[in-house]
């Protein structure tokens, strides 16, 4: 396989420690075991902590902070009685699950491969890096759906490009992932952020409105920094790296590619007109004012929203009717039975996720229940404050706090819904606006997301990428993310403070001081 080969592999410090890494990592526990210990301590430190009194104050009740013991005999009851809803209620399961039904039939019936050989076709090699860290970008209007389909779709294309598909993987992880923060096309993410913020304003401003929009010009350039950043780790770092390390996948499991055959070109345009038809249908609808399918005040993009409740149903539909339209077409599926056995092929590839989904629900719920992750992030937040230390350098450790509870605490709402009524009011008394603290905030969610195994979709990806290096564990995804970690965590703190110091605006109706000074 073709790796790169005109960059030099890389020697040195950076070389040894990201192999030390791996070599330790992979000596860890399998993800499900993981979460099952981390479940075991949680419930011991609830215990340990359950006793004493803190005075750190959670911002969602008013009083003080009180860890629940989850080893006292109504918690284990509890736990015991909401084992089977903690475990079908957990979020990403569904998303997984059912986006990869449709996925599995446009896969299997050969839409997306033939889909993937033509696009080949007309785009450079050296340029699929950045168009595959530009598509990862992109895909959080869908929500989780770039975990499901972007992530492992590149992995398909750069080994189709004949390149190391770990590193094409690594590529979109980091761009789903990494960059989640950014984004120019304005998602269900922002007015959910912007909620939150409001809130937490209002603790010193009761008439305080924040735009719901508030960092989307900040998103937006930052996109391109994802990009560029993201672009030169993977070509310059990763791949060269991956050299030596040898797809050893199941061929029968490995994508083959060869030129469409005319039959497969027509059957694709076909599959492509229905699916396009579908989303213009679904444009459509949503346009009017009174559509159903907007929210209560009108908004697509906001959360409640019906359209964007139906982002998932809506990809099983997008790739399952264009799916079974070019299997039926090109006589890939005969029967009905054959597009239920491709579903059936899809969710066998899960099996190991939905095992390693159980021990996680159950560990993330222990966490939550016994409040040891808010008093996590509000003791950090109260000792950031108390430092006292010049605003450009609060801003950016505030950055680094945010990564480091979000090692611990993965999803994004709740984090805020933690932090920000203590950052927010924090660094409005020292005049640093709610905008500009969201902002800082979305950096360092996002730049620690791919180097935490606690992250529920790591455990995917890993899966993604034994796919094609069977030996792939834990240590090997840390290692190869821990570079664009490191570099996104740092450069997107300085681009960030760089934004800052000319001025560029944030988003629609966001500044950088409060109180606002009027232009």
């Amino acid at each position: 396989m073709n790796n790169n080969n005109d960059v030099a592999m890389p020697t040195g410090v950076v070389a040894r420690f990201l192999n030390f890494v791996e070599r330790v990592g992979n000596k860890l526990p399998d993800p499900a075991i993981i979460f099952l210990f981390a479940m075991l301590l949680i419930w011991f430190l609830s215990w340990w902590f359950s006793g004493v009194s803190f005075d750190a104050i959670d911002p969602r009740t008013g009083e003080a902070i009180i860890i629940n013991n989850m080893l006292a005999s109504d918690s284990l009851a509890t736990f015991l009685s909401s084992m089977v809803k903690t475990f079908t209620g957990f979020a990403p399961l569904g998303v997984v699950l059912v986006a990869m039904l449709g996925v599995g039939v446009a896969e299997h019936s050969g839409f997306i491969n033939t889909g993937l050989k033509l696009m080949l076709k007309v785009t450079p090699q050296k340029l699929l890096t950045p168009s595959i860290i530009l598509v990862a970008i992109v895909s959080h209007t869908a929500t989780d759906a770039g975990y499901v389909l972007v992530i492992p779709l590149a992995g398909v294309i750069f080994y189709a490009a004949g390149r190391h598909p770990l590193a094409g993987i690594a590529a979109a992880f980091a761009g789903v992932s990494g960059g989640f923060g950014a984004n120019f096309i304005p998602s269900g993410i922002d007015p959910l952020l912007q909620s939150f913020t409001q809130s937490a304003a209002q603790i010193i401003n009761p008439t305080m409105t924040v735009n719901p929009l508030n960092n989307w010009a900040f998103a937006s350039a930052s996109s391109l920094f994802i990009v560029l950043v993201g672009w030169y780790i993977t070509d310059k770092i990763i791949e060269p790296r991956l050299q030596k390390t040898k797809v050893d996948g199941a061929e029968e499991d490995l994508p083959v590619f060869e030129d469409a055959r005319s039959d497969e070109k027509r059957a694709f345009f076909i599959a492509s007109s229905v699916m396009i038809a579908g989303l213009a249908l679904l444009a459509f609808v949503s346009a009017p004012a009174d559509s159903a399918m907007r929210s209560s005040d009108g908004s697509l993009t906001n959360f409640s929203s019906p359209l964007m409740q139906s982002i998932v149903p809506l990809i099983f539909l997008l790739f399952w009717i264009p799916g079974a339209v070019y299997g039926f077409t090109v006589g890939t599926f005969k029967t009905t039975k054959d597009m239920i056995d491709a579903m059936s092929k899809a969710m066998n590839g899960m099996a190991y996720y939905i095992v390693m989904a159980f021990f996680c629900s159950l560990f993330i719920a222990a966490f939550s229940k016994s409040n040891l992750g808010a008093l996590l992030a509000i003791e950090g937040a109260q000792l950031l404050k108390a430092m006292e230390l010049p605003s450009a350098v609060t801003v950016v450790g505030i950055i680094f706090l945010t990564g480091f509870v979000n090692l611990f605490v993965g999803s994004s709402s709740a984090k805020w819904a933690l932090l920000g009524p203590v950052f927010v009011p924090m660094l409005m008394q020292l005049g640093i606006s709610p905008d500009l603290t969201q902002a800082a905030y979305r950096v360092g969610d996002s730049s620690s997301n791919i180097i935490t195994p606690l992250m529920p979709y790591f455990p995917l990806v890993v899966v993604y990428c034994q796919k094609y290096v069977k030996g792939t564990g834990i240590g090997t995804l840390i290692a190869l993310m821990l570079p664009y970690s490191i570099a996104f965590m740092i450069g997107w703190s300085l681009f960030l403070l760089g934004y800052w110091a000319l001025g560029l605006p944030l988003g629609i109706d966001a500044s950088y001081v409060y109180p606002a000074v009027a232009p």
